[in-house]
């Protein structure tokens, strides 16, 4: 199964946090609904997902497969709770995807990231600096690097610009 990290980063590097004062751009919305519906799922933290639920419904997720990584929750109705990266990727595999997209919250990217379960990673940078944000954390503990290769790179609109990378999992 491919892996698919989604992230939306800050022209600085950071996670993009969105808020009423840096509401996300319409086209990095628009640019997860077609990678969801694409892929026919999306894995998501609990806080992530809380913040997306807005006033409930299943909206454009009808659907797709909606996996919550969470240490804290046991069940929420009509998507499936995993408490491991793995488990959701073991979910998604024995219901038949071809390709998992990890889509929200920094500890969730951080922690596939760190395990090295990430194939591809697509970042939509936002036109934004941020000072205090959060990073992207492949070892928490040790300097270490992984090769990527560009695959991609497009300007979505309103200043954010696409980068697709393939991420070299035999190197560390």
């Amino acid at each position: 199964m491919k892996n698919i990290l989604w992230a939306t980063l800050t022209a600085n590097g950071n996670y993009a946090q969105s808020g009423p004062e840096n509401p996300p751009k319409k086209e990095t919305l628009d640019d997860f609904f077609t990678h969801a519906k694409a892929a026919g799922n999306f894995i998501v933290g609990r806080r992530t997902f809380e913040g997306m639920r807005g006033n409930g419904g299943p909206g454009p997720f009808a659907d797709i497969d909606i996996v919550v990584v969470s240490q804290s929750a046991t069940e929420i109705p009509g998507v499936k709770v995993v408490r491991l990266p793995e488990e959701a990727l073991d979910y998604l595999k024995e219901n038949g995807h071809q390709t998992a997209l990890i889509s929200g919250g920094a500890d969730i990217h951080n922690s596939f990231l760190g395990q090295g379960l990430v194939d591809e990673v697509i970042f939509n940078v936002a036109p934004v600096l941020e000072g205090r944000g959060l990073n992207l954390l492949i070892d928490k503990d040790n300097y270490c690097f992984k090769h990527v290769q560009l695959l991609d790179c497009k300007p979505l609109g309103s200043g954010v610009v696409q980068l697709r990378y393939a991420i070299d999992r035999t190197v560390s």
